[in-house]
């Protein structure tokens, strides 16, 4: 364990000791706020890799995309193009080149709290006005905003079965130096749907109240001031049962409860959670869709042809970046993609409407 992974555990074992058991959601934020803090996680150096830095294609089909848009609508300006936990400023960079040739140059901002990701991303984007939060994001014209990958990242909160009815689950240090999760004391009956509730013991059910805020909060927005919302991430598009708390380490699965801080800890995004905070807010819902049906409803094998015969000697290389970004059996399947857009927007292309 090394010297900052230990001052982290350290930090939330002496928390726990003076406070008592703390929820899986502040476990999970405490441990991605120093996460995301310590150091730049993405690429094959990192832990993880997102599809924009997987190809230029997936930016591009994301520029595509919100130029049609801003197209059919004639056109508004000024507009904002508002990133959600931008990365590294990849998708950006590339999206907005693309727009740039449909004439459609936004505002550009990103909401991002690393400073070490905000580096990053000023030297891909310098013209970006970076926000802690979406509530600085100005009112006075329509918004396009694009949330990849944001959303697992969130803290999620998580309910247990027990003989004594559903409990909070919440996280205390075991014997070995790492955490562990148990039920807490706490009754959340009430936060349970009505056909769970008899489950049997030992079955988890998930909420994410953040993510459910930053929707309502954007579609509120967007309800007022006109336009839409992408939202790319790994999901599940109806309730169910189970924990879906992972931790991602050197490319690799890793304990969720072992060196926090020092991981990347998501959950699968509840998109039925989703929808109904955009639609309670007035807004209209496309999809969501399978990733891969989508960048191919938008023309991806085509670029991807246009970019191999412009490059013949990385055609092999363009060619597998667009099958992992398509397939079924790599990212097609298990990312979801969902657009929210305001009453009187045309609808988005790639969902099949």
């Amino acid at each position: 364990m090394s010297p900052d992974t230990q001052a982290t555990s350290q930090r939330l074992a002496q928390q726990i000791e003076a406070s008592g058991p703390i929820s899986v959601a502040d476990y999970m934020r405490v441990a991605n706020t120093e996460y995301y803090g310590r150091a730049d996680p993405l690429g094959a150096d990192g832990d993880f890799i997102t599809a924009p830095e997987i190809s230029q294609m997936f930016g591009e089909m994301v520029g595509i995309w919100l130029s049609d848009i801003w197209l059919r609508r004639g056109s508004p300006s000024p507009c904002h193009y508002v990133e959600l936990g931008p990365g590294r400023g990849t998708l950006a960079a590339d999206a907005l080149r693309t727009m740039k040739r449909f004439g459609f140059e936004p505002v550009v901002h990103f909401v991002e709290n690393s400073p070490t990701l905000r580096e990053r991303q000023v030297a891909a984007v310098p013209q970006a006005v970076f926000h802690d939060d979406v509530e600085t994001v100005p009112t006075d014209a329509p918004l396009f905003v694009v949330a990849n990958e944001f959303f697992d990242a969130l803290p999620i909160a998580q309910s247990i079965a027990t003989n004594a009815g559903w409990r909070e689950r919440v996280v205390v240090p075991d014997h070995s130096a790492r955490f562990a999760a148990m039920p807490g004391p706490r009754s959340t009956d009430s936060q349970v749907p009505g056909h769970f509730r008899m489950a049997s013991v030992g079955s988890i059910y998930e909420t994410c109240p953040d993510a459910n805020a930053m929707m309502h909060k954007l579609s509120m927005r967007m309800s007022g001031q006109g336009g839409v919302m992408l939202t790319i991430d790994y999901g599940y598009l109806q309730p169910a049962l189970g924990s879906t708390l992972q931790a991602v380490q050197n490319h690799k699965y890793a304990d969720p409860f072992s060196e926090p801080g020092h991981c990347d800890l998501t959950a699968h995004v509840n998109f039925h959670e989703l929808t109904l905070c955009a639609q309670r807010s007035g807004l209209n819902v496309a999809g969501p869709c399978n990733q891969g049906d989508w960048l191919s409803g938008l023309g991806i094998d085509q670029r991807a042809m246009s970019l191999a015969q412009a490059n013949p000697d990385r055609a092999k290389e363009i060619s597998a970046a667009r099958s992992r970004l398509v397939a079924r059996e790599s990212m097609g399947a298990l990312f979801k993609v969902m657009a929210t857009y305001a009453k009187g927007w045309p609808a988005p292309e790639g969902f099949g409407l």
